[in-house]
Formats: structure tokens, C-alpha cells, sequence
């Protein structure tokens, strides 16, 4: 198996690419060189063969024509055959046979074998000799397994075959030369071959090598690695290829890094958003949620649940939002038993993928409460408004129609019903006037009159105010101020304005026989801190945190009765915070309230601290 996955290397590929190559091109040359030279040695061979014969024809075509005059064998034509015969065969090696015109061995150059001798020749290229043809050769095999070439040539003279010459020639020094040159031819490819190898290794390490520098660094950059660098050999494709690789990872790690901080940045802002994001996949499955959303959905995992169950609404605005519709939903949750319930304007926004439709939704959800709230303060407000008008006027229309009527003639009714119209019309006066003061809070163009004031002194004039008041109920007031406290710069205009509401109203809601208790003192803070302590009916705790509202009342018939407008605690609150300080209202039903105004001590020509 390991040897099969050296030959899947393109090293290895290569070198045997090469090898295969020169192998094939070796062998084709190889081919081409040994058979061109073996036909060329052969040809030389049996072109020696055929000078020799056609001299021999020539020399013995005298001697032979003699015989076949004469009708039989002269011994001097034997001899000069004989020595024909023995001269060219020491030199060419060959068998030489002379034949008559019968086809009878006159003579042969191998001494060895005189019983030959008168022996007819029956071989085909001697018979094709007899008949004149002129070139007759072929190669055979003897008993020996050793190849010969054999040439018949006929003799002629005057115009007659007078005999023929017959050469046998062994091939076998021949066929040696060429096994010899195949041999070396051999020799020479393995070792062109082993050093091509060589040179392969080398060759091929110079290409394989940068290949598996790359492909190390690539195994790094998936990982995630973006430090390291292929190096650059040279200028050839390879090394193009390396330089732009180096440089495909540094924009690569550019491009993670501007998205890595482009995703840092949307958690980020997907975190401290006021409003809360859900998204979903094209099948409506949360896939990312922030932090807001989750308390407004009042869960801290609705990934991989359906955005219907997140919001628990409906599945048909939803998926009209995956069809490419944007629509709004409007929520009200409960968030817990003793608190007001959330209301969540959720936008379904449909998430478009160029050339893939719609790839999911966005679900923006906006915290509408407070908005919803305000509203609903505007509405009352005007219902308010309308209402406290609405009945000073009817009652002043009746009284005016009733004197208009006759009721002036008679004095004492006529003066009851004057008297009645003037307390509804100073009412109306009261609330138009805090309703002005309102809106120069709501418009800020109220102006701040500040002047150097003694607490102690204040607090007793407010007091003192309200004495007539204290002795027809016998309530007890006392003032408390500390001592180290000096005189501090405020508007006392608007500060007794909002003492004057307090003591008037822990006048109203305090039984005969009760006490109130004002005092003022430096916190640990720095703050100027006035305290109103009453032994009052006390404030319910559902309705703490409404009695600042504009034309709140606790309870609303008795408060009317008794000529309150419902925007006292209001201006209190306006004035107190155009100071730069803040007013809280404490109570218990049936113990009393404690209402701490709390204030800045600001130096003469300075701003508060």
C-alpha cells in the first residue's frame, strides 16, 4: 500500500513521466539504429558474398567451358578450380562448391568433405541457377542452429550455363556483432536511465518541493494560521503562484479581520440596542437574539424555536413575512403580578438574498409602554382639563340663568348665588393659573429668582400661613432646623409655592387632634433637605407612584370637595426639579406621609453644585 501511495506524488509521477519518456524514445531510437545496422550489415554481408560469386563465375567460366567441350573432367581445370576455390574461402571463411551444368559438385573449398564430389546438388537456388536466374540467395539453419547465407549464381559461357557456384557463408559472427551492440545499446539505456532518475529526483524536488510548501500553508490558513509565508524561489510560474498565495493570506487575514471586527461591532450593537432583534432562517427558526429581546420576551434562549413561539402570536404574520411581506404586531406582556404590563411593537421585516429570494426575517421589537403611557396621560388630561371646566361653567351658567331669571329680586338669594359664582369662578382662575405654570415648566421659560434664605425663618412663615387652618383643627405644627445650617440662595417664591401645597395638604388629609412637623437640615451629601411629616389618613401603595401626575387623586370625590385642582403635587415636583433637586412622597394608610424635598446648595453667583 505505502508503494502505491509513492507513485500518487507528483515527485514521483513526474520522474516516472520522464523515465517513461526516455525509455520509450530510447527504444524507438534503439529499434530504429540496431534494425537500420543489422540491414546494413547483412546487405554488406551478402553484397561480399555476391562480388565473390560473380568473380568466381567469372574465373571459373573458362575452366567450366573447357570441361563441357571436352565431355569430362580435366585434371588441370580440377586443379585451377580447386585453388579458385581454396583461395577465396581462406579468405571469406565461406563454403565453396563449383557445379557443372548437371548440377554435379566439381569441387568444394572444405577438404574435409571430398565424398561430395560427383554428388549432385539438389537444392532449389541451384536448379533456379541452372535456369539462368541470376540472383539466388537465402538464409537457413543448419543441424548446428547456426544461420547461413546461401548464393547460387549461374556460369555462363557463350551464352550457355556452363555451371554453377554455389556459397554457403556462416552469419554467425554477424548475429554475434549485433547481440553485442544490443547489449551495450542496453547498457546504455540503464544507465541513462538510472541517471535520468537521478536527475528526475532533483529536477522534480525543485517543482514538488514549493508545491509542498503550499500546500502546507494552505493546511494552515484553513486552520486558521495566518503568520506563516510560502517561500518564493524564483520568478517561474511556481513562484508566481507562491508570491500570490502570500498574498491572497494577507488579504485573507485582512478580510477575516475587518469581519471579525465587523461582527464584533453588530454583537455590540445588537447587545446595547434599546430595541430588541430576533432573527430567523427561510424557515422561521430564531437563529439570533440580544439581549434586549430577551427581556422583553422575558426568556434567555429562544434559538432554534419559531419565531411564533418567541413572540406567542399567530403563524400567519410570520409567514406572510417569509413570502416577502413586511408587517407590525402589537404585544402586551405581563411582566410580573405587581407591575404594569410591557406593551412591544414588534416590525416583521423580510431578510432578501440577492437571487435567493427571501432568506429569513427580522423582528424588531420597540418597547412602546412608556409612549403608550404619555398618551394615555394626554388623553386624560384633556379629560381632566374638560371635566374640572366643565363643571365650574355649569354651575356658573345656572346660577346666571337663575338670577337671569328673577332670582336678583330677591336680595338674600341673589347674594348666595353671586357667592357661589365667584368661588367657582376663583376655582377656574386657581386651575387656569396652575395649568400656566405647567406650561412654563413644560416650555422651560420659567425663571429662576434666587435670593440669600434663612430656612428657619421660611419654614415658620409657612407656619404661620396656616394657622388659622391648625387652630380650627387643632393640629399641632412644628418647625425643626438645624442649627449649623446657614442661610442658602433659592427662588422663594417657587420653594414656599411648593411648601404652601405640602402643609395645605397634610392640612386636608390629618384628623383633628393631629400634628405636622417641618424641618430642614445639610445631608452627609451636601444637599439641602426639607421634610413635611403628617399624621394623615396616609396615601394606598398602589397610588404612590401616580400622585405626582397631573390631576391624580386619591380619591377623587372628597379631593374635589374640598377645592383641590389635582395639579399641586405637580408644580411642586416642576419647581423642585427646575432647582436641579428631587421630591419623594413616603406613606402608610392610617400612620401619615413624609414628603422630603431634596435641594442643591448653591453659592451666591454660582451654579448648583
Amino acid at each position: 500500500m505505502k508503494l502505491f501511495r509513492i507513485f500518487r506524488s507528483i515527485q514521483a509521477k513526474l520522474i516516472l513521466m520522464v523515465l517513461m519518456l526516455i525509455l520509450i524514445a530510447v527504444q524507438l531510437i534503439g529499434v530504429y539504429f540496431i534494425s537500420t545496422m543489422k540491414s546494413s550489415l547483412i546487405e554488406s554481408f551478402t553484397s561480399n558474398l555476391n562480388y565473390q560469386a560473380n568473380l568466381l563465375t567469372n574465373l571459373t567460366a573458362p575452366a567450366l567451358s573447357q570441361q563441357d567441350k571436352s565431355g569430362g573432367a580435366l585434371q588441370e581445370a580440377g586443379d585451377e578450380l580447386n585453388a579458385l576455390t581454396g583461395s577465396l574461402s581462406s579468405i571469406s571463411g565461406a563454403e565453396i562448391q563449383v557445379l557443372d551444368a548437371s548440377g554435379r559438385v566439381l569441387t568444394t573449398s572444405k577438404m574435409t568433405q571430398p565424398s561430395i564430389i560427383g554428388r549432385k546438388n539438389t537444392s532449389l537456388l541451384v536448379s533456379r541457377a541452372l535456369q539462368r536466374i541470376p540472383d539466388n540467395e537465402e538464409e537457413i539453419i543448419d543441424d548446428d542452429n547456426v544461420r547461413k547465407k546461401v548464393i547460387a549464381k549461374p556460369v555462363i559461357a557463350g551464352g550457355k550455363v556452363v555451371g554453377v557456384v554455389y556459397i554457403t557463408a556462416s552469419m554467425k559472427d554477424l548475429y554475434q556483432t549485433v547481440e553485442r551492440i544490443n547489449r551495450i545499446f542496453v547498457s546504455a539505456i540503464l544507465i541513462a536511465l538510472g541517471l535520468t532518475a537521478l536527475l528526475g529526483v532533483l529536477l522534480a524536488g525543485t517543482i514538488t518541493a514549493p508545491i509542498k510548501a503550499l500546500t502546507r500553508q494552505v493546511t494552515e490558513v484553513a486552520e486558521g494560521r495566518f503568520d506563516q509565508r510560502v517561500p518564493v524561489l524564483g520568478t517561474d510560474e511556481i513562484g508566481q503562484l507562491s508570491a500570490a498565495f502570500n498574498d491572497m493570506t494577507d488579504r485573507l487575514s485582512e478580510a477575516l479581520a475587518l469581519n471579525e471586527e465587523e461582527k464584533e461591532k453588530l454583537s455590540s450593537v445588537l447587545t446595547n440596542m434599546n430595541d430588541g432583534v430576533l432573527a430567523t432562517d427561510e424557515l422561521g427558526r430564531v437563529i439570533i437574539t440580544n439581549r434586549r429581546a430577551q427581556t422583553l420576551l422575558g426568556s434567555e434562549n429562544w434559538e432554534g424555536r419559531t419565531l411564533s413561539e418567541a413572540l406567542g402570536v399567530d403563524k400567519a404574520p410570520i409567514a406572510q413575512t417569509l413570502e416577502g411581506k413586511e408587517s407590525w404586531l402589537l404585544l402586551r406582556r405581563e411582566v410580573a403580578e405587581d407591575e404594569d404590563e410591557v406593551i412591544v411593537r414588534v416590525t416583521l421585516t423580510p431578510i432578501r438574498r440577492r437571487d435567493k429570494g427571501v432568506a429569513g426575517a427580522i423582528a424588531v421589537l420597540h418597547d412602546v409602554t412608556e409612549a403608550e403611557k404619555l398618551e394615555q396621560s394626554r388623553r386624560e388630561f384633556v379629560a381632566n382639563v374638560s371635566h374640572e371646566l366643565r363643571t365650574p361653567l355649569t354651575t356658573i351658567k345656572s346660577y346666571a340663568e337663575a338670577l337671569g331669571d328673577g332670582a336678583m329680586e330677591e336680595r338674600e338669594l341673589a347674594d348666595r348665588f353671586v357667592g357661589v359664582i365667584r368661588n367657582e369662578t376663583e376655582r377656574m382662575i386657581r386651575l387656569v393659573s396652575d395649568l400656566l405654570h405647567l406650561s412654563r415648566f413644560d416650555s422651560r421659560r420659567l425663571q429662576l429668582r434666587r435670593e440669600k434664605t434663612n430656612m428657619n425663618d421660611m419654614l415658620e412663615e409657612v407656619v404661620d400661613r396656616f394657622s388659622f387652618q391648625l387652630r380650627q383643627k387643632a393640629i399641632t405644627a412644628s418647625v425643626k432646623v438645624d442649627a449649623k445650617l446657614e442661610p442658602v440662595w433659592l427662588d422663594r417664591d417657587g420653594i414656599d409655592q411648593v411648601l404652601d401645597n405640602l402643609v395645605s395638604n397634610a392640612l386636608k388629609y390629618t384628623l383633628d387632634g393631629g400634628t405636622i412637623d417641618l424641618s430642614a437640615a445639610r445631608t452627609p451629601a451636601g444637599l439641602l433637605s426639607v421634610v413635611v411629616i403628617d399624621t394623615g389618613i396616609g396615601i394606598p401603595k398602589k397610588d404612590l407612584e401616580r400622585i405626582f401626575d397631573r390631576f391624580y387623586r386619591v380619591d377623587k370625590a372628597r379631593s374635589r370637595n374640598m377645592g383641590g385642582t389635582g395639579l399641586g403635587l405637580s408644580i411642586a415636583r416642576e419647581i423642585v426639579r427646575a432647582h436641579g433637586g428631587a421630591i419623594s412622597l413616603d406613606s402608610e394608610v392610617g400612620v401619615g406621609t413624609v414628603v422630603t424635598v431634596t435641594l442643591p446648595i448653591v453659592q451666591e453667583g454660582s451654579e448648583p453644585a
